[in-house]
Protein backbone atom coordinates (compact mmCIF):
# COMPACT_ATOMS: atom_id res chain seq x y z
CA UNK A 1 0.00 0.00 0.00
CA UNK A 2 0.82 3.38 -1.10
CA UNK A 3 0.14 4.96 2.39
CA UNK A 4 -1.80 4.30 5.58
CA UNK A 5 -5.68 3.52 4.55
CA UNK A 6 -8.37 4.73 6.57
CA UNK A 7 -10.50 1.56 8.19
CA UNK A 8 -13.54 3.69 7.01
CA UNK A 9 -14.02 7.02 5.21
CA UNK A 10 -16.42 9.26 6.74
CA UNK A 11 -18.14 11.91 5.70
CA UNK A 12 -17.51 15.55 7.76
CA UNK A 13 -20.25 16.21 10.24
CA UNK A 14 -23.38 17.78 8.26
CA UNK A 15 -25.28 20.13 10.79
CA UNK A 16 -26.17 22.29 7.47
CA UNK A 17 -27.30 20.44 5.01
CA UNK A 18 -27.49 22.78 1.70
CA UNK A 19 -29.83 20.56 -0.30
CA UNK A 20 -32.42 20.43 2.63
CA UNK A 21 -32.47 24.33 2.60
CA UNK A 22 -32.94 24.50 -1.25
CA UNK A 23 -35.74 21.95 -0.83
CA UNK A 24 -37.76 24.47 1.78
CA UNK A 25 -35.90 27.93 0.54
CA UNK A 26 -36.33 27.02 -3.72
CA UNK A 27 -34.20 29.79 -5.44
CA UNK A 28 -35.88 32.83 -7.26
CA UNK A 29 -36.20 32.63 -10.93
CA UNK A 30 -33.71 35.54 -11.15
CA UNK A 31 -30.99 33.91 -8.52
CA UNK A 32 -31.13 31.03 -10.76
CA UNK A 33 -30.39 32.96 -13.82
CA UNK A 34 -27.58 35.03 -11.83
CA UNK A 35 -26.14 31.18 -10.68
CA UNK A 36 -26.61 30.15 -14.57
CA UNK A 37 -24.38 32.91 -15.48
CA UNK A 38 -21.55 31.87 -13.16
CA UNK A 39 -20.99 28.59 -14.32
CA UNK A 40 -22.07 26.80 -10.96
CA UNK A 41 -25.95 26.47 -11.39
CA UNK A 42 -24.91 22.76 -12.62
CA UNK A 43 -24.29 21.49 -9.11
CA UNK A 44 -27.20 22.95 -7.76
CA UNK A 45 -29.65 21.41 -10.28
CA UNK A 46 -28.08 18.48 -9.95
CA UNK A 47 -28.83 18.16 -6.26
CA UNK A 48 -28.09 15.59 -3.88
CA UNK A 49 -26.85 12.88 -4.26
CA UNK A 50 -26.83 9.32 -1.96
CA UNK A 51 -23.13 8.27 -1.05
CA UNK A 52 -21.48 5.27 -1.23
CA UNK A 53 -19.36 5.33 1.71
CA UNK A 54 -18.19 1.40 0.91
CA UNK A 55 -17.15 2.39 -2.10
CA UNK A 56 -15.51 5.85 -1.40
CA UNK A 57 -13.59 3.92 1.38
CA UNK A 58 -12.04 1.43 -0.96
CA UNK A 59 -11.45 4.18 -3.45
CA UNK A 60 -9.28 6.21 -0.70
CA UNK A 61 -7.33 2.86 -0.22
CA UNK A 62 -6.65 2.07 -3.89
CA UNK A 63 -5.54 6.22 -3.76
CA UNK A 64 -1.84 6.65 -4.41
CA UNK A 65 -0.47 9.82 -3.45
CA UNK A 66 2.87 9.75 -5.21
CA UNK A 67 1.20 9.39 -8.66
CA UNK A 68 -2.79 10.88 -8.09
CA UNK A 69 -3.73 7.67 -9.54
CA UNK A 70 -6.29 4.42 -7.91
CA UNK A 71 -4.24 1.49 -8.40
CA UNK A 72 -6.68 -1.09 -9.69
CA UNK A 73 -6.62 -5.06 -10.43
CA UNK A 74 -6.68 -3.31 -13.98
CA UNK A 75 -4.46 -0.67 -13.55
CA UNK A 76 -4.21 2.50 -12.73
CA UNK A 77 -6.88 5.33 -13.18
CA UNK A 78 -7.68 8.78 -12.33
CA UNK A 79 -9.93 11.80 -12.07
CA UNK A 80 -9.24 14.37 -15.35
CA UNK A 81 -9.82 17.88 -15.83
CA UNK A 82 -12.47 16.28 -18.49
CA UNK A 83 -14.37 14.53 -15.90
CA UNK A 84 -14.43 17.55 -13.78
CA UNK A 85 -16.20 19.63 -17.07
CA UNK A 86 -18.16 17.00 -18.67
CA UNK A 87 -20.00 16.39 -15.58
CA UNK A 88 -20.58 19.48 -14.15
CA UNK A 89 -19.85 22.10 -16.50
CA UNK A 90 -17.03 23.85 -14.54
CA UNK A 91 -14.46 25.24 -16.62
CA UNK A 92 -11.19 24.02 -16.76
CA UNK A 93 -9.02 26.05 -19.94
CA UNK A 94 -9.58 29.40 -18.36
CA UNK A 95 -7.56 32.18 -15.99
CA UNK A 96 -6.10 30.49 -13.06
CA UNK A 97 -7.34 30.80 -9.32
CA UNK A 98 -4.61 32.89 -7.36
CA UNK A 99 -5.00 34.18 -4.00
CA UNK A 100 -3.31 37.56 -3.38
CA UNK A 101 -0.93 38.10 -0.57
CA UNK A 102 -3.16 40.81 0.80
CA UNK A 103 -6.21 38.72 1.08
CA UNK A 104 -3.82 35.59 2.95
CA UNK A 105 -2.98 38.63 5.73
CA UNK A 106 -6.36 40.14 6.04
CA UNK A 107 -7.81 40.46 9.64
CA UNK A 108 -11.41 38.93 10.55
CA UNK A 109 -12.56 42.38 10.74
CA UNK A 110 -11.09 43.13 7.90
CA UNK A 111 -13.29 39.62 6.27
CA UNK A 112 -16.42 40.98 7.87
CA UNK A 113 -16.16 44.43 5.98
CA UNK A 114 -15.90 42.33 3.33
CA UNK A 115 -18.24 39.87 3.81
CA UNK A 116 -20.83 43.51 4.62
CA UNK A 117 -20.15 44.95 1.44
CA UNK A 118 -20.61 41.78 -0.90
CA UNK A 119 -23.29 40.40 0.79
CA UNK A 120 -25.01 42.96 3.14
CA UNK A 121 -24.82 40.76 6.06
CA UNK A 122 -21.94 40.53 8.84
CA UNK A 123 -21.74 37.43 11.27
CA UNK A 124 -21.53 37.97 14.91
CA UNK A 125 -18.50 37.21 16.69
CA UNK A 126 -14.55 37.65 16.66
CA UNK A 127 -13.73 34.05 16.70
CA UNK A 128 -13.12 32.15 13.54
CA UNK A 129 -10.46 33.82 11.82
CA UNK A 130 -11.42 33.84 8.17
CA UNK A 131 -14.21 31.17 8.41
CA UNK A 132 -18.05 31.95 9.27
CA UNK A 133 -20.73 29.24 10.27
CA UNK A 134 -22.36 28.14 7.22
CA UNK A 135 -25.83 28.07 9.58
CA UNK A 136 -25.27 31.68 9.60
CA UNK A 137 -24.96 32.30 6.25
CA UNK A 138 -28.22 29.78 5.98
CA UNK A 139 -30.03 31.28 8.56
CA UNK A 140 -29.85 35.02 7.22
CA UNK A 141 -30.68 33.60 3.44
CA UNK A 142 -33.94 31.89 4.93
CA UNK A 143 -34.69 35.48 6.87
CA UNK A 144 -34.05 37.27 3.25
CA UNK A 145 -36.19 34.40 0.92
CA UNK A 146 -39.30 36.19 0.94
CA UNK A 147 -38.05 39.47 0.09
CA UNK A 148 -36.60 38.22 -3.12
CA UNK A 149 -39.51 38.46 -6.03
CA UNK A 150 -39.38 39.93 -9.77
CA UNK A 151 -39.21 43.19 -7.86
CA UNK A 152 -35.81 42.75 -5.90
CA UNK A 153 -32.99 45.17 -6.79
CA UNK A 154 -30.86 43.61 -8.39
CA UNK A 155 -27.91 44.24 -5.61
CA UNK A 156 -29.98 42.25 -3.76
CA UNK A 157 -30.37 39.14 -5.80
CA UNK A 158 -26.02 39.78 -6.34
CA UNK A 159 -25.97 39.39 -2.33
CA UNK A 160 -28.24 36.77 -2.21
CA UNK A 161 -26.00 35.09 -4.85
CA UNK A 162 -22.93 35.15 -3.23
CA UNK A 163 -24.47 33.74 -0.14
CA UNK A 164 -25.73 30.58 -2.30
CA UNK A 165 -21.75 30.48 -3.26
CA UNK A 166 -20.46 30.68 -0.11
CA UNK A 167 -22.85 27.44 0.35
CA UNK A 168 -21.91 25.68 -1.93
CA UNK A 169 -18.30 26.15 -2.03
CA UNK A 170 -18.47 25.41 2.44
CA UNK A 171 -20.85 22.13 1.94
CA UNK A 172 -20.02 20.63 -1.25
CA UNK A 173 -17.23 21.84 -3.79
CA UNK A 174 -14.20 22.82 -0.89
CA UNK A 175 -15.70 21.38 2.69
CA UNK A 176 -13.57 21.15 5.71
CA UNK A 177 -13.97 18.35 8.13
CA UNK A 178 -15.71 20.12 10.25
CA UNK A 179 -18.47 20.57 7.64
CA UNK A 180 -19.62 23.73 9.35
CA UNK A 181 -17.67 26.51 8.21
CA UNK A 182 -16.17 28.25 5.21
CA UNK A 183 -13.33 30.58 4.54
CA UNK A 184 -14.27 34.30 3.50
CA UNK A 185 -11.28 34.40 1.32
CA UNK A 186 -13.48 32.80 -0.99
CA UNK A 187 -15.28 36.57 -1.36
CA UNK A 188 -12.52 38.08 -3.43
CA UNK A 189 -13.41 35.56 -5.98
CA UNK A 190 -17.20 36.69 -5.76
CA UNK A 191 -16.93 40.21 -6.24
CA UNK A 192 -17.60 40.41 -9.62
CA UNK A 193 -19.86 37.62 -10.04
CA UNK A 194 -19.72 38.36 -13.95
CA UNK A 195 -16.34 37.51 -14.16
CA UNK A 196 -16.62 33.95 -12.18
CA UNK A 197 -16.75 32.18 -16.03
CA UNK A 198 -13.01 33.65 -17.08
CA UNK A 199 -11.25 31.41 -13.97
CA UNK A 200 -10.47 27.68 -14.37
CA UNK A 201 -12.80 26.90 -11.21
CA UNK A 202 -12.77 22.85 -12.33
CA UNK A 203 -8.85 22.68 -11.91
CA UNK A 204 -9.51 24.00 -8.33
CA UNK A 205 -12.13 21.85 -7.71
CA UNK A 206 -10.19 18.74 -8.20
CA UNK A 207 -6.62 20.12 -6.81
CA UNK A 208 -8.93 20.58 -3.82
CA UNK A 209 -10.16 17.12 -4.30
CA UNK A 210 -6.56 15.60 -5.18
CA UNK A 211 -4.81 17.24 -1.29
CA UNK A 212 -7.81 15.67 0.17
CA UNK A 213 -7.49 11.99 -1.14
CA UNK A 214 -3.60 12.07 -0.61
CA UNK A 215 -3.88 13.44 3.36
CA UNK A 216 -6.84 10.28 3.43
CA UNK A 217 -4.67 7.95 2.00
CA UNK A 218 -1.82 8.79 4.56
CA UNK A 219 -3.57 8.77 7.70
CA UNK A 220 -4.34 9.16 9.97
CA UNK A 221 -7.39 10.62 9.45
CA UNK A 222 -10.73 9.50 8.93
CA UNK A 223 -12.26 12.02 7.43
CA UNK A 224 -12.62 12.57 3.87
CA UNK A 225 -13.75 15.72 3.01
CA UNK A 226 -13.58 16.95 -1.09
CA UNK A 227 -16.14 17.41 -3.65
CA UNK A 228 -16.94 13.70 -3.09
CA UNK A 229 -20.30 12.64 -5.87
CA UNK A 230 -17.36 13.64 -8.46
CA UNK A 231 -15.22 10.79 -6.47
CA UNK A 232 -18.13 8.63 -6.46
CA UNK A 233 -18.91 9.31 -10.30
CA UNK A 234 -15.42 8.92 -11.31
CA UNK A 235 -14.85 6.19 -9.07
CA UNK A 236 -17.81 3.79 -10.04
CA UNK A 237 -17.31 4.59 -14.25
CA UNK A 238 -13.26 3.97 -13.35
CA UNK A 239 -14.47 0.49 -11.91
CA UNK A 240 -17.77 -0.31 -13.82
CA UNK A 241 -15.85 -2.87 -15.99
CA UNK A 242 -14.67 -5.03 -12.98
CA UNK A 243 -16.49 -7.72 -10.94
CA UNK A 244 -17.51 -6.86 -7.34
CA UNK A 245 -14.91 -8.92 -5.46
CA UNK A 246 -11.95 -7.64 -7.35
CA UNK A 247 -12.88 -3.89 -6.52
CA UNK A 248 -12.62 -4.62 -2.96
CA UNK A 249 -9.66 -7.10 -3.25
CA UNK A 250 -6.30 -6.42 -1.68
Amino acid sequence: MGGTAIDAASPPQEPDDLWEFIGEHPFHARVVARLQATGFYTIFALGRMQLDWSLITASVERWRPETHTFHLPTGEATITLEDVQVLYGLHVDRQAIALPQYIRSMTRAQFLDMMGHLTGYIPQGDAGGSRVALSAIRDHMAFLHPDITGETEDLHIERYTRLALLLLFGCVLFPNTSGSKVSMRFLHHLQQLDGLPQYSSGVAVLAYLYRSMCRASMGPAVDICDFLPLLQVTTFSNTLFISPNSIWSK
